[in-house]
């Protein structure tokens, strides 16, 4: 293990590295206007997690909202940073460690918010929702961004995670969607032998990996058993989730996951799906554009793609309960130098991204939807449908628990992929994590 003060050399070495990348914002991917800023004008720097080359859609309504904002305040400048997924994150931890995060941020809700939240890093933003915007969320959306009555996040979508499957491939080798644990098996072992890889997984990532588990202690020990055990009204080592580890190593052991998953990166996995070289991938609906609107991506790709619940194991189980939830929310920073600016951007973004991302990108978002008003593609109409339906939503695992214990949580579930630790330990890591933070 590092010494103490390896650790605090590398902390204070990457925060300033990241401090002297932010001093020069003005020349960002996402930089709009041309020469400097009059003495008088407003900007507001703006972090997100879309770039363009893995979130195209996402990307290019940011900047469609971002020069209407623009273009409605004249006074208001818009500076974008743009990072992927895990990079994003990394980043956040670093400036929130100085205290310079960006004026207006992306967060995740519940366990991950705690830190910035008992930092008083993030603005409350009830007074923004008490403008008007409240009513126009999806009721309940708000509430895992709330501590103690005050909202700090305002939540862009409202995701379950299916899992999607290559049609043609299905159709190739004589199999139908799986209503059973057994009857997917099926699937996996039938893949297998025909040298097709049954499932895209890039566990680098981990949270990837989290999504199997979650299901199967959905599935066998019922919707609210891993929610209790966070919340230590359970335990992990509550013999169902252990079984779903058990489980989780059964799948490894049939080959069900392409090869070399612990090293690749989700987005690999995504590549090996959408280029038919795997037959499942399972993720979350925010990935529905790469199959329903994305022109980029070959139409005989969109059109061979279907989705299925997760299925019932051994006859237990409610296939209209998922894993999913708010996805990622909006945050203003506390020390914003432009408070009032970046929350009423943050209440512009909202408005305009519910109209948007329905219309130009089939993402389901966490603000109500008029359908009528919108020629949506079939899959978005079908996988609203299961939101309509859902019996129960599980907030993604790594979301609700508090930072170190979600780490704790993301190592052991590679570790499990991994065979480098036994259901068992799996479960003995994680309640010892999370009684550290009782």
């Amino acid at each position: 293990m590092r010494s103490k003060a390896v650790i605090l050399f590398v902390l204070l070495s990457s925060v300033l590295l990241v401090l002297a990348g932010c001093s020069g914002s003005g020349g960002g991917d996402g930089e709009s206007g041309d020469g400097e800023a009059s003495a008088d004008q407003k900007t507001i720097e703006f972090m997100h997690l879309w770039p363009e080359g893995s979130s195209k859609d996402h990307y290019e309504i940011v900047n469609k909202i971002v020069s209407q904002y623009e273009e409605k305040n004249p006074g208001v400048k818009v500076d974008l940073e743009i990072l992927g997924n895990e990079q994003y994150k990394e980043k956040l931890k670093v400036l929130s460690s100085s205290n310079q995060l960006p004026d207006v941020g992306m967060t995740w809700a519940a366990g991950f918010m705690t830190p910035y939240v008992e930092g008083d890093l993030f603005a409350p933003l009830n007074d923004v929702l008490k403008s008007g915007l409240k009513d126009e969320f999806v009721p309940g959306t708000t509430d895992a961004y709330s501590f103690d009555g005050k909202t700090y996040g305002l939540p862009l979508e409202l995701n379950i995670a299916p899992i999607f499957y290559n049609k043609a491939i299905f159709d190739k080798y004589g199999l139908e969607v799986p209503k059973t644990y057994a009857e997917f098996k099926n699937v996996v072992k039938t893949l297998r032998e025909n040298d097709v890889a049954p499932i895209a997984l890039g566990n680098k990532d981990r949270w990837t990996g989290s999504l199997w588990y979650m299901y199967l202690a959905d599935r066998i020990g019922g919707s609210k058993t891993i929610t209790k055990a966070i919340n230590r009204k359970g335990s992990f080592e509550d013999p169902a989730l252990i079984k779903a580890a058990e489980e989780i190593q059964k799948l490894v052991e049939m080959g069900a996951f392409n090869e070399g998953y612990n090293a690749l990166s989700d987005q690999e996995a995504k590549s090996l799906f959408m280029n038919g070289q795997a037959a499942m991938y399972l993720i979350g609906s925010w990935d529905l554009p790469n199959y329903t609107t994305n022109e980029e991506v070959p139409q005989e790709f969109r059109d061979s793609v279907g989705f299925f619940n997760f299925p019932t194991v051994n006859g237990k189980g409610d296939m209209n309960s998922w894993v999913g939830g708010p996805g990622v929310g909006l945050f203003v920073a506390q020390n914003s130098d432009v408070k009032s600016e970046a929350k009423d951007f943050v209440s512009f973004f909202v408005k305009r991204w519910g109209q948007q991302a329905v219309a130009d990108a089939g993402v389901i978002p966490a603000t109500k939807v008029d359908t009528s008003s919108v020629d949506l593609p079939q899959m978005y109409i079908d996988v609203l449908n299961e939101l309509n339906k859902a019996s129960n939503i599980t907030l993604f695992a790594d979301v609700q628990m508090p930072p170190d214990a979600a780490q704790v949580h993301l190592d052991a579930i590679q570790a499990l992929f991994g065979e480098e630790i036994t259901p068992e330990k799996f479960a003995e890591l994680q309640e010892e994590a999370l009684a550290e933070g009782e």
